[in-house]
């Protein structure tokens, strides 16, 4: 047996594992600075390939034949726009042509009706940075232009710009926040000096390997990567490793009083740990691979992506950590080292002080009470998810904060048609070419139509209000055919990413589709349609597979059907409350524009998965007095053993959440607030109340039908007859 394993094997062992994690560390951590090379945040990236907007997305370069990221410069001045002004703006805009960045020769400014204003089309480098491409296109603009004229850069280029500069302290900032609040729960909770750096170490090395495997993945193409999916990852490796971690040092605390050699206090709480630390990850990891059903790439990628980090952060807690307290030993616990006393052998479970005592002795007394009391509460503030706004938000309103673009497309509105520079592209037959464009010229919704033409000077051509191509110096240019399709483009009179230009985008959809031939609609509002209907469609198939699968799990774990329904729905009901108390607190005091339709999936999958692990921690535990001592008193002692390290493992969960909220994404920020709400509900009043008090009022039932449950009951009538 392991207890007999020879001293200089039990240094060897540990020291094995503890230099394959440090080795693995060194590699994957110059990876940090690496992943916006295999990154993007290019939403069509991610639609299904069969959407209508990829295809003409895909279709767009083979017309075009550009790939550049279209910029729109829009200047504005006080009063209207006089020759030296309008000179000037030429020759500035004519200069950014020499930019490195510029892929093309930007359009000659074009004046806005009311004088006040101008706009030019700049195409950058889709190769080069975009949030440097626009930081050089912002620097020459306030160098070639007068101080009283405000110049903005937006449209696509903008607004990925923003974005990149908001994802930028991902690596930095991001793990810095993250690793700080954990630093600090530890201390307050251990009061130890070494302890919370070997669990901070465990939870980096984790990170380390897993952004290494990833950052292969996905160089390799096998997986897509975002700035949202790094941000997640990162969070998640931490926060889960720190909670697996917490769950070992508890259990090895525990045996250090009752064992005297750490050798064997490692081996008891190794052994103690395994099953739930396994089976909590393996149901964070179910749920999360349930995410490839997703039609939508930037859904079902962050499954496989959050599993990796969950499998090292597992793999991390259960081989680095044992191996660095066991060379620690109770010095690792200094100044508060758990003492060995072969003459005391309190049972921490039978403990009557404290804090968790006195909530045992609460559930105890009063169970159906509480249980009752919790549920009520929890289903009042679950109604308040009838006011979640999650049918998108425009573009503009992605990035929080201060916005040069977002500020660029307000003055585009006011000047120009608000769709100028993020066009909407139809393809249709060639056959039917001009009933598709007469729908497009008599659409209240659009301010003018052209057609890709080669042989016209700018490439397109002009469709009247008739549908008819106009003629261009005397001669009417002929459409540019390729596959039998024909590409069409039409200025939106709204913003693009508006709830106007949505509905005009769709009834468009509605009314080409009448047309004989197969017609698509594709741009930048037909790719955030086209995102949301998708992302709607995942979270009403994904969340009750996840149920089941979490479901299956719970019953394999707990040999029993009643608890892990229980577990579930005392899940549900809390996910429900956090998304109700959420979306109050998004309408009326942070004020939102809405939200994502991935937002409420995401909450789903983590506070769900999430949520489950403090009841497995919970459960196992009971679980296991339960075989000792009977099912009610295992509820009591499973409470009072594990309240303390279950409870330090959701303050740290939800503080490594809440540090996404640091970056300026408005997707992040509200999935901090609901999984950071959210687990700490779970902790405080699901897992601590509802759960115990349910469980204590049903008694042996609760295993139905395992053994468990019939050997008690079988116990319950001999004690009867015996009265």
């Amino acid at each position: 047996m392991l207890t007999n394993v020879p001293r200089w094997l039990r240094v060897l062992i540990p020291a094995i594992f503890i230099v394959a994690w440090l080795a693995g560390a060194a590699v994957g951590g110059p990876y940090f600075g690496k992943v916006s090379e295999v990154s993007s945040n290019d939403q069509t990236l991610y639609l299904p390939e069969s959407a209508d907007a990829s295809v003409v997305q895909e279709k767009l370069s083979e017309f075009n034949d550009s790939d550049a990221i279209p910029a729109i410069v829009v200047i504005v001045g006080d009063d209207e726009l006089d020759e030296t002004q309008l000179g000037a703006i030429t020759s500035t805009i004519d200069e950014a042509a020499e930019l490195d960045v510029v892929a093309e020769q930007p359009s000659p400014p074009i004046p806005s009706e009311d004088g006040l204003a101008a706009q030019a089309f700049i195409p950058l480098d889709s190769e080069a940075d975009t949030a440097d491409a626009v930081a050089a296109l912002d620097e020459l603009l306030a160098d070639g232009l007068d101080p009283s004229l405000s110049a903005y850069v937006t449209g696509p280029a903008g607004f990925s710009a923003d974005l990149s500069s908001a994802f930028a302290g991902i690596d930095g900032l991001l793990l810095a926040v993250a690793l700080a609040a954990v630093f600090l729960i530890l201390i307050v909770v251990y009061r130890s000096l070494l302890l919370p750096f070997a669990v901070l170490a465990t939870s980096v090395f984790a990170l380390c390997v897993a952004l290494l495997v990833v950052w292969w993945l996905a160089y390799a193409e096998i997986l897509l990567l975002s700035g949202q999916t790094q941000g997640i990852l990162f969070i998640l490796v931490i926060g889960a490793a720190t909670d697996y971690s917490l769950l070992y040092v508890a259990r090895f605390r525990e045996e250090l009083r009752h064992t005297e050699h750490a050798w064997h206090a490692t081996l008891k709480a190794w052994k103690g740990s395994v099953e739930p630390i396994l089976a909590s990850g393996g149901t964070v990891i179910a749920g999360l691979l349930c995410l490839l059903l997703s039609d939508l790439k930037s859904n079902s990628t962050l499954g496989p992506v959050a599993s990796i980090g969950i499998v090292f952060a597992m793999f991390s807690a259960l081989t680095f950590l044992p191996s660095v307290l066991y060379l620690l030993g109770r010095a690792a616990f200094w100044p508060r080292r758990p003492h060995y006393d072969a003459d005391d052998q309190q049972d921490a479970a039978a403990s009557t002080t404290g804090p968790w005592a006195a909530v045992a002795r609460l559930v105890e007394r009063r169970s159906r009470a509480v249980w009752l009391l919790t549920t009520i509460v929890l289903a009042f503030g679950a109604i308040g998810a009838t006011q979640l706004q999650a049918s998108g938000v425009p573009q503009s309103e992605l990035v929080l904060g201060q916005s040069a673009a977002r500020d660029g497309q307000e003055a585009l509105g006011e000047h120009f048609p608000g769709g100028s520079g993020s066009p909407v592209y139809v393809l249709v037959d060639d056959t039917h070419v001009a009933d598709a464009a007469g729908v497009l010229a008599e659409h209240e919704g659009l301010s003018s139509v052209t057609v890709t033409a080669q042989d016209s000077p700018s490439g397109t051509a002009p469709i009247d209000e008739s549908g008819t191509i106009q003629e261009i110096a005397g001669a009417s240019p002929e459409p540019t055919v390729i596959d039998g399709q024909v590409l069409l483009q039409a200025t939106l009179t709204d913003a693009a990413d508006s709830a106007e230009a949505e509905s005009t985008v769709r009834d468009l959809r509605d009314q080409l589709a009448d047309l004989e031939g197969e017609t698509l609609v594709g741009g930048v509002t037909a790719t955030a349609i086209d995102t949301n209907d998708t992302a709607t469609h995942d979270r009403n198939l994904i969340i009750p597979i996840v149920l089941v699968v979490i479901l299956l799990i719970l019953m394999a774990l707990l040999r029993s059907i009643v608890a892990p329904v229980l577990l579930v729905a005392t899940t549900v009901l809390s996910f429900g409350t956090a998304m109700g108390v959420s979306a109050l607190v998004f309408n009326h005091v942070f004020d939102f524009p809405g939200a994502d339709p991935t937002v409420p999936l995401f909450g789903f999958i983590f506070l769900v998965a999430l949520g489950i692990d403090y009841n497995i921690f919970l459960m196992t535990r009971v679980r296991e007095e339960s075989l000792k001592h009977g099912t009610r008193a295992g509820v009591l002692r499973g409470l009072r053993v594990t309240g303390g390290v279950i409870t330090s493992a959701g303050v740290v969960l939800a503080a490594t959440f809440a540090a996404l909220s640091v970056l300026p994404i408005l997707f992040l920020v509200q999935l901090a607030f609901i999984v950071a709400f959210g687990v700490l509900l779970d902790t405080f009043v699901v897992r601590s109340l509802l759960v115990p008090a349910l469980v204590y009022d049903i008694g042996p039932k609760v295993w139905w039908p395992s053994k468990l449950s019939r050997r008690e009951e079988s116990a319950e009538e001999s004690e009867k007859v015996s009265i």
